[in-house]
């Protein structure tokens, strides 16, 4: 029973950042610190592939090419598909997001470690942050950002502003978090500025 008992006490931080803000960086960082991080964004793209059930309702709501010859998810169809339809963009995360989560306290449940985090993008947008002991922002100026997509995807200006538009904005994120990095500057800042943050997170409980 106390095993049980300890897997209910996990504090769960919720990491997020929007395009270009180098969350996926901090991370990797806090990982090399000795935290186990679960990276919702990346395992919603092995889900999609990977529990039939899933593949199914997403074929059923989408259609048959939905999924490529060779049974993969057909990312361009889907995202070609619902970045201009709301509805449809909604009913979709409606059956992937449930297959995540169950997939996340699964995850959860795995771990020893007190301290767990949860990387998603769409950690204030979907209100995951509600169900977080504390929340950490990853940010950065909207220009610098907007660069770093643009070198590291290949993409234009307006391609990256597109998608930033779609994405809840900085100012906001940034009242609702519990704790913000800012990462305007270079890699060995960020790496500090995440070793300070994590200390400050996990000296609130000792």
């Amino acid at each position: 029973m106390e095993e049980e008992h300890f897997n209910h006490n996990k504090k769960i931080i919720g990491l997020t950042g929007g395009i270009g803000s180098g969350k996926t960086t901090v991370a990797e960082f806090i990982e090399e610190l000795g935290f186990p991080v679960y990276y919702s964004d990346v395992r919603a793209k092995e889900i999609v592939n990977d529990n039939e059930n899933l593949k199914n309702d997403i074929r059923k709501l989408l259609g048959e090419n939905a999924y490529d010859e060779s049974g993969r998810y057909n990312r361009k169809y889907v995202a070609d598909l619902v970045f201009n339809n709301d509805e449809l963009l909604k009913q979709l995360n409606g059956l992937i997001h449930p297959a995540v989560r169950l997939d996340f306290e699964n995850w959860v449940a795995s771990q020893s470690a007190e301290f767990v985090f949860k990387e998603t993008a769409l950690l204030f947008e979907l209100k995951l942050h509600e169900s977080c002991y504390k929340s950490l922002l990853v940010t950065a100026d909207d220009n610098i950002r907007i660069k770093r997509v643009m070198d590291r995807d290949d993409k234009t200006y307006r391609e990256v502003e597109a998608v930033m538009d779609k994405q809840m904005p900085e100012k906001d994120k940034v009242k609702k978090a519990d704790f913000v990095i800012y990462n305007n500057s270079n890699i060995e800042d960020l790496k500090a500025e995440t070793e300070k943050t994590v200390m400050k997170l996990t000296d609130l409980v000792d």
